[in-house]
């Protein structure tokens, strides 16, 4: 599901803040920078409140934010529904006991890390990031919440690379973004 299928006079909007950075941070990357939509206090509000207007009323009871992106979005979606926030790490960033999900990038590996009990089962789950381009790093997210109980009702990007096929990498798990970029 993407919500420039659905026509919002806001999505032109927010494309239009979406700076694109061709050969950075290696050549042939176009990268897809969000700090100028966050430089449009408009444009910003028009995003938050577009997944807001999605999940509101959905019994989310937790959206778990991918870093670094995902906690720019995740936590006004969380406060706006109602939901807790959690800070989906890199390795070394939580202090205290932490569950980790390894995943394997295009270049290497990483992983996802996340406080034990932060997310408990039977827990409604949105996965916020800015950006699914192979879809690694939402999978991951997923495996994690799930191992711990948790129901992945969607995951939530602002935008999606639909060339990369990061989609079909879900294996159906609902995935619901504002623009697509080629």
């Amino acid at each position: 599901m993407s919500a420039h299928k659905d026509k919002d006079p806001r999505i032109h909007g927010i494309k239009t803040k979406i700076r694109v950075v061709p050969n950075f941070p290696k050549p042939g990357i176009m990268f897809q920078d969000i700090t100028t939509l966050l430089l449009d206090p408009q444009a910003f509000r028009d995003t938050i409140d577009l997944f807001v207007e999605r999940y509101k009323g959905k019994n989310i009871s937790v959206v778990a934010g991918i870093e670094a992106r995902g906690f720019i979005f995740g936590p006004p979606i969380a406060l706006a529904i109602g939901a807790k926030f959690v800070p989906l790490r890199k390795p070394k960033k939580l202090p205290g006991e932490v569950i980790s999900e390894e995943y394997v990038l295009e270049y290497g590996r990483d992983c996802l890390q996340m406080h034990v009990g932060a997310v408990e089962p039977g827990d409604r789950a949105l996965v916020v990031d800015d950006l699914i381009a192979t879809g690694g790093t939402l999978c991951a997210a997923m495996n994690l919440l799930e191992r711990v109980g948790a129901q992945v009702v969607e995951c939530a990007c602002v935008i999606e690379l639909p060339d990369l096929k990061g989609r079909e990498r879900l294996h159906g798990k609902p995935l619901y973004v504002l623009v697509e970029s080629h």
